[in-house]
């Protein structure tokens, strides 16, 4: 089918022309700080080198950065690093320049509610899993992060919980479930993607079928609360990488591949927390191993790309879709998502990898979150 033909339905044309209001969105990365409080199992961020700089924490020195980010052409930014809470001033320095982004953060401190960012906050956990996932950085077992979370975040419309499943935590989404709900707030999921050379047990093994079915579960146990399609647990529960169905756009995947770059790649940059970034760490998680990639924030790009591999059939538009909406109400801040629009038929994506250099680039350029 053509993108055309599938406009014709009226509830997929509907939903795509809401989508495409979005389009205009060009982000990058900034890790604001190479300081935090824990030290989680397989953290991404104290894998390689990026953490081993000078933080750079005058909010100056940011202000005049994110002017040049900003002309730049840069409209949306992730704030990230270690835990961006720890250096308030730096984040309402970039507040003041580009006030529509995400700050993620473990959420032992709050941060102002003046700040108009998105906050994700991460959840590894319940009561028993939490501590021992995400243990303080001198080794010792960690707090129990959500209700803290709760607490700084109470009747706070910026939040969104993310839970990380893990090999061995799939049950234990209930009692997250439940307490984020019971408060009013919203939630979405990630899956534990490894870091290059990892050893972590909580690295996903044998457990994807039962993850889809427990996302599948909460989508339909939890449907005001939880923020997540089929189609994004059919992707994200899948034994092939984000990388594999898709070709990841960003910059360090594209240069590893030797493939030209598209969309996302001619702008993007990962910065780290004294203001430089290398060509080879640009990515939204620049040290996770390319072919174990499930994490949320690169699917948010990785899938929402490749429109031009969702039009064979309208089972696959309507995913794609769903993704695409999901990732906005996840992402943007009063967005709202509709109504799921794909059902599992038991149909998965298929792997488009290797693929041809010429092959890489997609047929469609109107995409959410790529230059």
């Amino acid at each position: 089918m053509s993108l055309t033909e599938l406009l014709e339905v009226p509830a997929l044309g509907e939903r795509y022309a809401k989508l495409k209001r979005f389009f205009f969105i060009r982000e990058s990365t900034y890790d604001v700080t190479s300081a935090c409080q824990l030290s989680c199992d397989g953290c991404y961020y104290f894998e390689g080198d990026k953490y081993k700089v000078k933080d750079n924490r005058s909010p100056d020195a940011w202000r005049a950065f994110m002017q040049k980010e900003k002309e730049r052409g840069i409209n949306y930014v992730i704030l990230a690093g270690a835990e961006p809470a720890l250096v308030p001033k730096v984040v309402r320095a970039c507040h003041d320049v580009v006030p529509f982004g995400t700050v993620a953060s473990n959420g032992l401190k709050a941060l102002d509610r003046d700040l108009r960012y998105r906050v994700h906050l991460s959840v590894w956990g319940d009561g028993t899993g939490d501590p021992k996932y995400r243990k303080y950085a001198n080794g010792k077992p960690g707090p129990y992060c959500l209700p803290v979370q709760l607490k700084n975040y109470r009747n706070d419309d910026r939040v969104v919980f993310s839970y990380t499943f893990n090999n061995q935590n799939i049950d234990e989404v209930d009692e997250a479930l439940r307490c984020v709900d019971g408060e009013g707030h919203r939630i979405t999921f990630n899956v534990f993607s490894a870091p290059d050379r990892s050893t972590s047990q909580l690295q996903i093994r044998d457990t994807m079928a039962r993850m889809r079915e427990k996302m599948f579960w909460a989508i339909e146990t939890y449907p005001r609360s939880v923020l997540y399609s089929y189609y994004n647990a059919v992707v994200h529960t899948s034994k092939h990488s984000l990388h594999s169905l898709f070709v990841c756009p960003y910059p360090r995947a594209l240069q590893a591949a030797q493939m030209k770059g598209m969309g996302v790649s001619k702008t993007f940059r990962s910065y780290r927390a004294d203001l430089t970034f290398t060509e080879e760490a640009n990515c939204c998680v620049p040290d996770i191993d390319c072919s174990d990639c499930r994490h949320y924030a690169a699917g948010s790009v990785i899938v929402t790309s490749r429109l031009n591999l969702h039009v064979a059939s309208e089972a696959q538009f309507r995913g794609w879709l769903d993704y695409v909406d999901t990732y906005l109400a996840v992402w943007v801040p009063g967005y709202e998502r509709g109504q799921n629009l794909y059902r599992f038929d038991g149909k998965e994506p298929a792997p488009v990898l290797p693929l041809p250099q010429q092959a890489a680039a997609p047929a469609h350029r109107a995409l959410p979150l790529v230059s």
